[in-house]
Parts: C-alpha cells; structure tokens; sequence
C-alpha cells in the first residue's frame, strides 16, 4: 500500500466513519504546531503532539513512548489501531512522516500522509475548521508494538561497524559540522560511515514526495542501495521518519534510529566525524 494519499482522495473521503484526520505538526524553531491546528486545520482532524506523545523518562527528545503509554494517549484521541487514518502537518512534510511511523510501529494497519499536507490542501482552496476542536470521543487503541522497525545505539554501533547503510536527513552543514546543531551540548559532524540525503531531496517542488524512480534515484545519489537494509537517522528521529517514509513508499522497509544525533552526538564514548 502506497503510505501517501493525494488531497483529491482524501477530499473525497472526509465523513466516512473509519476515517481519522490527525494533525501532528510540530516545529524545531518559534512555530507553534497547537496554535496552527486552532488557526486551521482540516475538517475532523484531532492534534497529534509529538513532544506528548513520548516517553516522558527519556532526557531525549520524543523518544517511543511504551506501548501502553502510547495505546493511552491515541484512545484519547479517538484512534483505533483498525481506522483509517491520514496524518498530515503545517509544513507539507515534516513531522507527519514521524506520526505516521509512530504508529505503524505500534501496531496502526492503515495509517497514510497526506501528500503536501495542509499548504497543498488550502492551496488548493479546500475547506478548513477554525478555532478550538470538540474533545475527541475516547476509544481503545490495541497496540502492538513492532521492535524490527526500530534500532537502538548498539544496533547502529554494529551496522557501522559492518559496513552497514545508515543515512542521515540532516542538512548538508549539520552533516558536515560546518552548522552547529540546534540543540545545545551536541558536537558537530556525523557518525563515521554514515551518508547524507537531506530529507528535501525527497520532496518535489510543490512539497509532495517523489515516487518511483525519482524517488529511487535520490537515495541511490546519496550512496544508497534501497535493496539492502537501511538504518534512517537525522537530529531527533523526526526527519529520519520521511526517510523511512520514502523507503516505504518504495516498498522497502527500514529501521529508524530514534535516538538519532540527540543520542550519538551528545555522548563522549561514539565517534564523531566533520567533512566528507
């Protein structure tokens, strides 16, 4: 199943009682992802919050929260593991694809991205719903979490260490340390053996996904084989997801590293490389 849907699709599909719309817009910088779902948002839709929903124990940045956890704050959003349901965000695509890979890994069977998110779909002049949003009935959201779409520290150790495919979403001078990273107590650079594809390589102009062989042909500049495994990483585990995303669309899966630089880059016994 392809993880994207055209807004003329899910135009067409609002009202339909499986369907849930779910904003989860979220920003690295002053944007308010809230403050926007109340401006506008797309009819029905209900507020996913990244920095919520995650594991509240963790000094990283929305890290998986336990699946119970999890399971707790989408029945109070009104979501079933069984819904259909489309994630979308403020930006066209950015912090959806982490939505949505959340969760699919805990368990979600229909979960899609609005392709160009909410900028194609007011573009385009469709309807929007301002102001405060009704409380969401409560359900039960059955959650099972799937560890083989997630890798942890040791696991990104030993793909590096076997020559594995690990990419990174960061910009280009985040990669390369010629940025510093926006989060205070990171290093610069990029862990040794890790290729860079900035997660805008993946997106056409318009700010939906590319498909099909341009979407191959980017990873495959990037010094990446989609044929064989792929570790998806970046700042905080957010980007990293519209990696895994493409991957997906391609039909190949992928692990992502949900520590991600937040973990790598803050601690003294990983290495840590600058330039190419």
């Amino acid at each position: 199943m392809d993880p994207m849907i055209a807004t003329d699709d899910l135009a067409a599909r609002l009202g339909e009682p499986s369907l849930k719309v779910v904003d989860a817009s979220w920003h690295l910088g002053d944007r308010d992802g809230r403050a926007e779902f109340q401006a506008a948002r797309i009819p029905g839709a209900v507020f996913f919050d990244l920095d919520v929903v995650s594991d509240a124990d963790s000094p990283l940045p929305h890290m998986l929260p336990s699946a119970q956890a999890f399971a707790a704050s989408m029945g109070a959003l009104g979501l079933k593991a069984d819904d259909a349901i489309v994630v979308y965000d403020g930006a066209g695509l950015f912090s959806a694809a982490r939505a949505w890979w959340m969760l699919t890994v805990m368990g979600a069977r229909d979960v899609r991205v609005l392709d160009g998110g909410l900028p194609k779909w007011r573009a385009e002049g469709r309807a929007v719903e301002t102001g405060p949003a009704p409380a969401p009935a409560p359900t039960t959201f059955d959650a099972r979490f799937y560890p083989a779409a997630v890798s942890d520290l040791d696991d990104v150790r030993q793909a590096l260490a076997q020559a594995g495919q690990v990419v990174d979403a960061r910009g280009a001078a985040r990669f390369l340390g010629q940025a510093p990273e926006p989060r205070p107590g990171l290093r610069s650079g990029h862990m040794p053996g890790a290729r860079n594809l900035p997660y805008g390589q993946l997106l056409n102009a318009d700010g939906t996904l590319k498909a099909g062989a341009a979407l191959e042909a980017a990873f495959r500049s990037a010094g990446i084989d989609p044929e064989r495994p792929v570790v998806t990483s970046c700042g905080s585990g957010v980007t990293a997801a519209i990696l895994s995303l493409g991957l997906a669309r391609l039909g190949r899966a992928s692990r992502l590293y949900d520590g991600s630089w937040a973990e790598w880059g803050g601690r003294a016994d990983t290495p840590a490389v600058t330039g190419d």
